[in-house]
């Protein structure tokens, strides 16, 4: 004979599985800690105020040239 399988538990496991999968993808995409997003913050600023640094005066407006 078969086994008896409890339905009720079989959907609840099932349900655990598929947020234990959630879960792992957002820590992926969204589990950094403040220090990072700092770092990474910083780092984007240095490298637009660097690449600000080599454009010739004239460049630096933000109006329309022509």
């Amino acid at each position: 004979m078969a086994d008896v399988i409890n339905l009720k538990r079989f959907k609840k496991r099932s349900e655990r599985e598929q947020s234990a999968k959630q879960a792992e993808t957002n820590r992926a995409r969204f589990g950094r800690t403040k220090a990072e997003r700092a770092l990474d913050e910083r780092r984007k600023d240095r490298a637009g105020d660097l690449l600000d640094q080599h454009k010739l005066p004239g460049e630096l407006d933000d109006g329309d040239a022509s």
